[in-house]
């Protein structure tokens, strides 16, 4: 059963990596934001079944990864519900709007990059616990640490305004293209970890 919760976790991450992606290219504002939501569920599955199997020595760690996972969560769910909610049905003035809408590079597109700041810090701890005992493995191990670099560009970054900028049109693409790559990025992680969950182990 553990197996099982943990694949679909893995799952989660997978197929809303992938939808976001789609609905980028697509210009579905709408469908990225409502995936957005999903994939911080899946996630924290993921985590959760990382730090299970984690061994005694690396149980800090692993403890670490998993409340920078709930943080993450947290701002995210924050920030898409906003957006499907209150920016999409609400008649909003132009302070609000700039405060509150995703698209306008406000507060809340700052919490977002905040957000998947933590998501960086919690793959890094997550991966540092893993215990790697076959080369998939080895790659999800590394791929999750390598990830915790993206918390630089994700907390310093909003700092410059330069996604700012890019959120109201001096360089939509620039923008478009940065996430497209995050999502190349993350794929592996969610496949390698379906696999890494679907192997006989012992929960």
């Amino acid at each position: 059963m553990y197996r099982l919760i943990l694949k679909i976790g893995a799952a989660i991450v997978t197929l809303t990596v992938f939808l976001f992606a789609v609905f980028l290219i697509v210009d579905f504002p709408f469908g990225y934001y409502l995936v957005c939501m999903f994939l911080p569920i899946g996630y924290i599955i993921m985590a959760a079944g990382f730090h299970h199997e984690s061994p005694e020595e690396q149980r800090v760690t692993s403890n670490i990864g998993m409340i920078f996972s709930a943080i993450y969560a947290v701002l995210i769910f924050l920030v898409y519900f906003a957006q499907t909610t209150t920016v999409r049905l609400e008649v909003l003035n132009e302070q609000a709007t700039k405060i509150l809408d995703y698209g306008k590079g406000g507060l809340l597109f700052n919490y977002d990059l905040l957000g998947y700041g933590m998501m960086a810090l919690s793959t890094f701890f997550i991966g540092l616990s893993i215990k790697a005992e076959s080369k998939p493995d080895k790659w999800l191990k590394y791929l999750m640490m390598i990830h915790g670099v993206f918390f630089i560009s994700c907390f310093i970054m909003p700092m410059t305004g330069v996604f700012t900028n890019m959120a109201n049109g001096d360089n939509g693409s620039g923008g478009t293209i940065a996430l497209l790559f995050w999502c190349a990025y993350f794929l592996p992680i969610g496949i390698l970890s379906y696999r890494h969950f679907g192997k006989a182990a012992k929960f």
